[in-house]
């Protein structure tokens, strides 16, 4: 590749040199760099588009010699409107000494294994060391990379509950990761449970999450979205990814904002948790992990396809400079 050129990188190209173990890996990393103080990371920016029921981000960070901006979107709408993904992506990696584009990737399956990863990792440090069950609510897309991480971060087999307004997406699922497709309730009774839902307004209520249960709960990602009952977070160890994201549009932002909950029972951040500055689970009867999603995280993958692109000689180099 020429020294000016930038590297293309297809979706296909991405999903071929990003594994999931390595996307662990480099988050967890990112997020130990972020709770240390050593990521310069500005809060996403969103671009309303209400007249097209979505919206458009965009995403800065450096951490650990990397620097890049995903630019991503979120259209609910889009499958049934105009049968394209609710989200899609493109990644710019630059060097951060010269700001020369490196490269130039799909961001969509970065986005998906990176909110994967990072849910993976919570449970981790914040379920109980032996969970058995692990419930989903929310069939979608990200979904399928919840369960992935999960997998790889667990060496012993979780059963499986899925959960969907759709009973068909939740039934689908189901088959496809051998688990059986459940009430919403009975989802939001498992060991780990994961949210990856649109909603507006609570779906998973406190009566129904036992003692010893976490929540990751990832489909609050703009202000105004809500997927838990705020009794739940009123009762749980509450960890963010971020404090400025969170309260803005994290799952804890409704309840902020409306009075039901307040900055004291939120405890921290995943990233202090994973540099030691902070205690996980402790003895908490509940656990809850606040993905709004970072840039950290993004860059941190894009550097490992990058570097993985490099060595297999994986994409197309192009010179938009010549």
């Amino acid at each position: 590749m020429k020294a000016n050129s930038t590297l293309l990188l297809s979706q296909s190209d991405v999903a071929s040199l990003l594994v999931m173990e390595a996307a662990i890996a480099a988050v967890e990393a990112a997020f130990a760099a972020h709770g240390r103080g050593e990521a310069a990371m500005p809060p996403k920016v969103y671009l309303g588009l209400p007249a097209h029921d979505g919206d458009l981000r965009a995403m800065p960070a450096y951490v650990d010699g990397a620097a890049g901006v995903k630019w991503v979107n979120s259209h609910p709408k889009n499958p049934a409107r105009f049968g394209l993904p609710c989200v899609r992506g493109l990644y710019i990696l630059s060097d951060p000494a010269t700001a020369a584009p490196l490269a130039v990737m799909d961001a969509t399956h970065i986005t998906a294994v990176r909110t994967g990863a990072a849910a993976a990792i919570a449970s981790r440090h914040l379920a109980r060391p032996d969970p058995r069950t692990i419930g989903f609510v929310g069939c979608g897309v990200q979904a399928r990379f919840l369960l992935d991480a999960h997998r790889a971060a667990y060496r012993d087999p979780l059963e499986v509950l899925t959960a969907d307004v759709s009973s068909e997406a939740s039934e689908r699922f189901a088959a496809e990761a051998g688990g059986r497709a459940v009430s919403v309730e009975e989802a939001a009774g498992c060991d780990i449970v994961c949210t990856s839902t649109p909603a507006r307004a609570p779906v998973v209520q406190r009566a129904w999450v036992r003692p010893g249960a976490h929540i990751n709960a990832i489909g609050a990602d703009a202000p105004g979205k809500q997927e838990l009952d705020p009794e739940i977070l009123r009762g749980a160890r509450v960890i963010i990814d971020d404090w400025a994201q969170a309260t803005e549009s994290g799952e804890v932002n409704v309840p902020l904002h409306e009075g039901a909950l307040h900055r004291e029972h939120i405890q921290g951040t995943l990233g202090e948790v994973v540099a030691g500055k902070l205690k996980g689970r402790g003895d908490a009867a509940i656990t809850v992990f606040d993905s709004t999603g970072l840039a950290i995280q993004d860059v941190a993958l894009a550097r490992v396809v990058y570097a993985a692109a490099r060595s297999k000689g994986a994409g197309t180099a192009f010179d938009f400079f010549g």
